[in-house]
């Protein structure tokens, strides 16, 4: 494939790396986004890490086809192993859930001292995400929510700063929905909590019909939270 023109989603995230900026992308499958960047003359420098074998030989392919070796390494590795402190100034990771989102950043924690900017891209439970990021010293700066081909992804922008900062009127909301997305409530925002709420009900429904625990009934109790909070959002 020809990286003159990226899918709707990697070309948001594409857009949030500063100029001149090294980055590295991890989960990089074809090194399509370090290729884009490169070739745009956006990226001085990328690495494109990439764990499982088989992409990490895409992205060989890719960055040769391209002639682009003398400016992307694409390195075999588990998450931020494939980096050096102080190798790269922002760090891109998309298209995978945010838990592991949270959890490759926390095992790389060493590797996040000389870096400036990270822009994350979770499939599910941007949350997650949010949560790490409050936890860990990186303010979250700015949010986008898209959808492409029938699914909506969220885009997570952050930088080290003030944690707490975004998350100033109701951080239990906020974190769970985005605070910046929150403001804006787009189509895709609305489309995707629209569904969720839905996907909570029925659960709550089925929940009704269980045997009472102790388990169930903590897990009804943060369903009606959720669902209560999904309403009052959604101005149902």
């Amino acid at each position: 494939m020809n990286t003159d023109k990226l899918s709707k989603r990697l070309a948001m995230v594409a857009s949030l790396i500063p100029y001149g900026s090294k980055i590295a992308d991890i989960g990089s499958d074809h090194a399509y986004l370090p290729c884009y960047t490169v070739k745009k003359g956006t990226v001085p420098f990328a690495i494109a890490g990439e764990v499982a074998e088989g992409p990490f030989l895409s992205a060989l392919k890719q960055v040769k086809t391209e002639g682009l070796t003398d400016k992307i390494q694409v390195r075999k590795g588990n998450g931020l192993e494939v980096i050096q402190p102080g190798e790269v100034e922002t760090i891109t990771i998309a298209g995978m859930g945010g838990t592991l989102i949270s959890q490759i950043l926390e095992a790389g924690k060493e590797k996040l001292v000389s870096v400036q900017k990270l822009i994350l891209q979770p499939n599910v439970g941007a949350f997650a995400v949010r949560n790490w990021l409050l936890e860990n010293g990186w303010e979250l700066v700015q949010e986008e929510i898209l959808e492409e081909d029938g699914k909506i992804y969220e885009i997570l922008s952050a930088i080290k700063g003030d944690p707490a900062s975004p998350y100033q009127e109701n951080p239990e909301k906020e974190i769970l929905f985005g605070p910046y997305l929150l403001k804006q409530k787009n189509t895709a925002f609305l489309k995707k909590w629209e569904s969720e709420l839905k996907n909570w009900q029925r659960i709550l429904s089925k929940l009704d019909e269980a045997e009472e625990s102790e388990s169930t009934l903590l897990k009804k109790e943060e369903l009606i939270k959720k669902i209560s909070m999904a309403k009052e959002v959604l101005g149902k």
